[in-house]
């Protein structure tokens, strides 16, 4: 598959494989972009800017909505290319492109309402005889970097609002999964997008990545990453806004009087959809002592019932990690767990990048498994007295995207939402959810700013106040 440079299908002559992480197959080639590409893009952009900012709202309303309906179409297609492109079942991928349609609808909406508000001049002295206003305006060329976790959706966080917003954009979409990015950007091309306002770049992250955010025509860059990438952003940048999430390792708290099936359901879908490579996937569970031995017992159970396989059998629950290094980095962390004091309570085998859903109890304080992210199929589970060594147990990362609590008293449950230092919390649900037009962004090392579409384009818009001395 080419890639796009200011709306036009390009190829080069050296080549990236996009490779099924579940048999090796080839999938397609891409083309291995270069700095020279990343140079005429966003020059490109430049005139996609003014072209995009000059737009009235009502023609970039109704390009999003084509592109809803083209996606529509094609949904067995985009459907089967994340499946095939990257971790997820085909069950799972279906999920993704209804959610990515869903985005692209809400992009369309918020367009339509991105306004402003009348300024009170005369509540200071001296502003007596003036009046004004404010509104939003786009804020220019915006870089877009993308994870392989999400390949349609994320990248329909990114461009849906940039585009709704009147900005241009060039995107870079994961090396392992390009596909499914550049099937949206063919679907808002065939929308009628005027190509300059879209690029979509594939090649190393090292190479292509680094030089759009080095690039000085480039106001914003939008990225979804990891921790030790985003440090690099924020050194390298320049004066650019900067958005990013950055991931989590989430905790669950669960108290004795949760709905217990609802309690141990949620949470094994939540720390194995996508086999765990999931930003907001659980990670950390909390039990209350008095019902700990019964919950570990029933999510093992539960756990030990996924099937494992091909991911484009509707059978299947859980495909294999990304690729196979990432499988045996997870199965690295696993093993020195255990030599640190954990126990398996289930899973820990892996047959290449396929690493069973595993249940680990008895973690120590400062393992990897318990302090950073570790985007795989794990799950810690951890007996505490109350929900006070909960909380305090729960913060005690570098994290802060997503929190959860499973009870039935509304006094627990708020004050967890006020003490659990996490940009999202969840009652009665595990941090495997959300919708997309909420915030979504999280505290500490779990990033900056929010994604959602209303508050993406607040990210990708500024403020332009009008004031007008009617005294002169």
């Amino acid at each position: 598959m080419k890639m796009i440079l200011g709306g036009e299908w390009v190829d080069r002559s050296s080549t990236i494989e996009v490779r099924d992480p579940y048999d090796d197959s080839l999938v397609d080639t891409v083309p291995r972009g270069s700095v020279d590409d990343v140079v005429a893009a966003v020059e490109i952009a430049r005139r996609g800017y003014a072209i995009n900012r000059a737009m009235p709202a009502h023609e970039r309303i109704s390009i999003l909505k084509r592109c809803v309906t083209l996606m529509e179409e094609r949904f067995d297609d985009l459907a089967t290319t994340i499946a095939r492109e990257s971790s997820k079942t085909i069950r799972e991928a279906q999920k993704e492109t209804a959610r990515a349609i869903n985005t692209m609808t809400i992009s369309a909406e918020e367009a339509r309402r991105l306004d402003g508000e009348t300024i009170p001049f005369d509540s200071a002295p001296g502003g007596e005889k003036r009046i004004g206003y404010y509104y939003r305006f786009p804020i220019g060329v915006i870089a877009a970097i993308t994870p392989f976790n999400d390949p349609l959706n994320l990248v329909a966080h990114k461009l849906g609002p940039a585009i709704a917003g009147g900005n241009a954009v060039v995107c870079k979409p994961a090396s392992v999964t390009p596909l499914s990015a550049l099937k949206l950007g063919e679907c808002l091309l065939d929308a009628g997008l005027p190509g300059e306002i879209l690029s979509i770049l594939t090649g190393p992250g090292a190479e292509i990545g680094d030089a759009l955010v080095r690039s000085e025509g480039m106001r914003m860059v939008s990225f979804t990453g990891g921790v030790e990438a985003g440090r690099r952003i924020t050194q390298v940048a320049g004066l650019k806004k900067i958005s990013m999430e950055l991931g989590s390792n989430s905790p669950v708290i669960v108290l004795s009087d949760c709905k217990f099936d609802d309690a141990v359901e949620s949470c094994v879908s939540g720390s194995f959809w996508a086999a765990g490579q999931n930003c907001i996937g659980v990670q950390r569970i909390y039990i209350e002592e008095s019902i700990y031995d019964r919950f570990r017992d029933a999510f093992v159970a539960r756990t030990e019932r996924y099937r494992l396989g091909s991911k484009l059998d509707p059978e299947t629950d859980m495909g294999p990690m990304i690729t196979e290094d990432e499988a045996q980095r997870v199965e690295s962390w696993i093993a020195e767990a255990v030599n640190q004091g954990a126990r398996v309570a289930t899973g820990g085998k892996r047959e290449g990048a396929l690493l069973a859903p595993t249940v680990m109890e008895e973690m120590p304080r400062g393992a990897k498994l318990d302090c950073d992210e570790v985007f795989g199929p794990v799950v810690s589970l951890y007996p505490v007295s109350d929900l006070d060594e909960a909380i305090e147990a729960a913060n005690g990362v570098d994290y802060g995207l997503y929190g959860a609590i499973f009870t039935q008293d509304l006094d627990q449950a708020f004050r967890a939402v006020r003490e659990m230092e996490v940009g999202g919390i969840m009652v009665n649900d595990s941090t495997d959810y959300r919708i997309d037009l909420m915030p979504f962004g999280g505290v500490k090392s779990s990033g900056l700013g929010r994604e959602g579409i209303r508050y993406a384009l607040m990210e990708m818009t500024e403020p332009k106040t009008v004031c007008l001395n009617l005294g002169g």
